[in-house]
């Protein structure tokens, strides 16, 4: 099985996909964040770097999943290959920070590599406030993350919520950090658990 977690920047993907691949013994695969050769260049001139940032996360997330697909272990994954295509590469392209000519480019290859693979057997998506997402990227102080304007994450934010309200290639679990602390409590953890089992599983 193919489980992913989708969400804004600072909205705790990370935290849960550790979290839930230790509690269900499931394999989880991490955004390369650390190994990304485009990331500290991009915050600090979107415009020029965009297209180059958003390719290496489409191929980097299209041979995660052509892996799933090919594995017999039920995965977790750390953000998906739709979040690219349908919140951030939109983004960068209705604020004047990739051409339409690299826009349309990308998406083309979005869509050849969206035919080759499937959807996963559950979203989950966390939903978060511009300010709950804030304070997390402050708790964790990446420095690259400095320069995130709030008009960025609010863009983004808006652009998921379009994206989550149409969304219907498989099952969706939607969790509300605002209102739930997975980070630190476990009751609230376990009331996700008991969610993801209900999804999976059928249990009421």
């Amino acid at each position: 099985m193919h489980i992913a977690v989708a969400g804004n920047i600072g909205s705790g993907k990370t935290t849960l996909t550790t979290q839930l691949a230790k509690n269900f013994k499931w394999e989880p695969h991490f955004e390369s964040v650390d190994n990304n050769p485009y990331l500290v260049d991009f915050y600090e001139d979107m415009q020029r770097w965009s297209f180059n940032l958003q390719v290496y996360f489409l191929n980097s997330r299209f041979r995660q999943v052509v892996g799933f697909q090919k594995s017999n272990k039920t995965v977790i994954q750390d953000r998906t290959i739709y979040e690219d295509a349908h919140i951030f590469a939109p983004n960068l392209h209705a604020m004047g920070l990739m051409s339409t000519r690299d826009f349309q480019n990308y998406q083309e290859l979005f869509q050849l590599m969206a035919s080759f693979i499937k959807p996963p057997d559950l979203m989950i998506y966390l939903r978060g406030s511009v300010p709950a997402l804030v304070n997390q990227i402050q708790k964790r102080g990446r420095t690259y993350e400095d320069n995130i304007r709030l008009d960025y994450l609010k863009r983004l934010n808006e652009r998921y919520e379009g994206w989550i309200s149409e969304y219907d290639a498989g099952k969706l679990l939607i969790i509300d950090i605002d209102e739930i602390n997975f980070a630190d409590n476990a009751e609230d953890l376990g009331s996700i658990v008991h969610k993801i089992n209900a999804e999976l599983n059928g249990l009421f």
